[in-house]
């Protein structure tokens, strides 16, 4: 990513950011689909607290809101790999309906003041069926951005709703339960999941490399099993996307702990009744609408993953200033300085996954982060009654932020070295002006930049010969080279011009000689990576056979 000019404020850079997904419809459906949900799923949420909490107080709250975020957790990763394994925009509808259907059940439970044990199941099986959503949702965004620049502006769009959502979605809460009842909050999240069905239906998704949508049959052989852990391998054996998922899952720690003491504070020690626990979250989210401007401002100086770690210590630090000054003001305070943190954490989170992995497991790229940070809240909220137990509010608030602060703090060097890696790859410009690659998805051809070879080559020294084995694809960087075949000369390339692609989609030996005329440098992409991209795509594939056929009639 390019850095910001010195000339650029934060509003201006917040206002640029937004134009730029704006332009784009398909994103404006997402955005919109996404605000509507997430209004829905935070009043959800509340609304299903406080009932837990009716039913049997703190403790219920804990073990339910750890057996829901375990078994989300758990189904993410499945849910994933069918997502990436089919249409994500077929998959995310279905969803959509299927939650809406669920929720709709549990709503007429809760108003006829049914039996408890059917609701918390119901409400588990919406988090189970719902648990790959966003998963989805990261894998198909990509699809629909026109550079690297447009995804990391879109996904600061998405933080910055879900900020004010979580400020509206428990206002709204707190007010319906405080008006009515528990029930009514949640017909509204089954009508905004249809509002989002409605929206999801309308996003024209461009067609995904067929090597992509399927798999390839490298995941057929592998089997069941590996297809679903797929997302958790890749981070396993990437440093920085572990650092990553590390880093999300300390703050969801955190955020699990104050899933239970919100209710606490608010129930036992302000004395405003569990209801409060809506208003708590509305301070929250009035510090992630702050928050959120901040990070639009903040799309283009290249900081992704540093920015997390300031996030990650804006939800450890005013713990610790909960710990050393239990008071109202302090609480309220620290809550604002939270909700102000947690669009810096959210970005990175969403973002750093769809730039590192390939495209065909981003959603199980993501569902591997995203469970790894769900169970971390179903942890925190389990260890949450127990340590209120064993060393109460205070001890409890600083042990969990001393040690996610010393945590995020170690991080530190890893992190600016992924700065680094998230920067706009050497050879990107060049694929970018190959005809044949400007159908190719920006995702992808991000994916194909970062996997470009260096090649140098003196002058006379022959590049590839005629007659070899066709094995990659050229792009000049800098220099020149003369193409021949046999005596006859066809012509001569520079910087920008590229060859090799007729050996590679016709699968025939190389057709004619390169020899450097200066002295020359190649970036060089593998066979099997040209031909996924370019065969994968069918504008791009006509694009190539265009120019096949046209030097071959040379």
């Amino acid at each position: 990513m390019s850095g910001a000019t010195g000339s650029t404020t934060a509003p201006d850079s917040a206002k640029e950011s937004l134009r730029a997904v704006l332009r784009n419809k398909d994103l404006r459906r997402m955005q919109l689909a996404f605000a509507g949900s997430a209004a829905g799923d935070w009043a959800y949420a509340v609304a299903i607290t406080v009932w837990a909490f009716q039913e049997g107080g703190a403790t219920a709250v804990g073990v339910f809101t750890a057996v829901r975020m375990t078994a989300s957790a758990v189904a993410g990763p499945l849910g994933a790999t069918i997502a990436d394994r089919m249409s994500r925009r077929t998959y995310m509808m279905v969803v959509d309906l299927a939650r809406a259907a669920i929720v709709s059940v549990t709503a007429v439970l809760v108003m006829l003041d049914g039996p408890a044990l059917p609701v918390y199941a119901l409400a588990v099986v919406t988090a189970v069926v719902g648990a790959a959503f966003r998963s989805a949702q990261a894998g198909l965004v990509p699809r629909l951005v026109e550079s690297p620049g447009q995804l990391t502006a879109s996904n600061a769009v998405t933080a910055n709703v879900e900020n004010v959502m979580s400020f509206a979605g428990p206002a709204i809460g707190g007010l319906l339960i405080a008006a009515t009842d528990v029930g009514p909050v949640i017909w509204l999240n089954a009508a905004t999941f249809l509002w989002s069905f409605v929206l999801v239906a309308l996003i024209k998704v461009p067609p995904r490399p067929e090597s992509a949508s399927t798999g390839g049959d490298d995941e057929d052989e592998e089997g069941v099993l590996r297809e679903i852990t797929a997302g958790f391998s890749l981070v396993a054996r990437d440093g920085d996307l572990r650092t990553i998922t590390l880093l999300v899952a300390a703050q969801s720690l955190l955020w699990g702990f104050l899933s239970v003491y919100l209710v606490v504070i608010a129930a036992r020690e302000l004395g405003t009744g569990p209801e409060g626990v809506g208003y708590f979250n509305a301070i929250l989210g009035v510090g992630t609408v702050l928050g959120g401007i901040l990070v639009l401002g903040r799309v283009a100086k290249g900081r992704l993953a540093q920015d997390m770690a300031v996030g990650v210590l804006g939800w450890a630090l005013p713990l610790l200033a909960m710990a050393i000054a239990p008071t109202p003001v302090v609480a309220l305070l620290a809550l604002a300085v939270i909700g102000t943190s947690d669009p810096w954490v959210n970005l990175g989170f969403e973002t750093i996954p769809q730039r590192l992995a390939p495209e065909r497991v981003i959603s199980r790229v993501y569902a591997a982060a995203e469970s790894t940070a769900v169970a971390s809240v179903a942890i925190g909220a389990l260890l949450a009654p127990l340590a209120l137990d064993l060393i109460g509010l205070r001890g409890a608030l600083a042990a969990a932020g001393t040690l996610v602060g010393l945590y995020t703090l170690s991080c530190l060097p890893r992190l600016r070295g992924l700065d680094h890696r998230l920067g706009e790859p050497e050879g990107l410009p060049l694929l970018r002006g190959v005809p044949m690659m400007e159908p190719v998805a920006p995702s992808v051809l991000e994916e194909l930049a970062h996997r470009l070879v260096p090649v140098t080559a003196a002058p006379s020294q022959i590049v590839v010969r005629e007659g070899d084995t066709a094995d990659r694809f050229y792009v000049i960087e800098s220099g020149e080279v003369e193409v021949t075949r046999g005596a006859e000369v066809l012509r001569r390339e520079s910087a920008g011009d590229y060859f090799g692609e007729i050996g590679l989609l016709r699968d025939v030996p190389r057709t004619a000689t390169v020899t450097a005329v200066t002295e020359t440098r190649l970036l060089a992409l593998s066979r099997q990576d040209f031909l996924d991209a370019i065969t994968g795509v069918g504008a791009a594939r006509a694009a190539a056979e265009d120019i096949v056929s046209r030097r071959l009639g040379v």
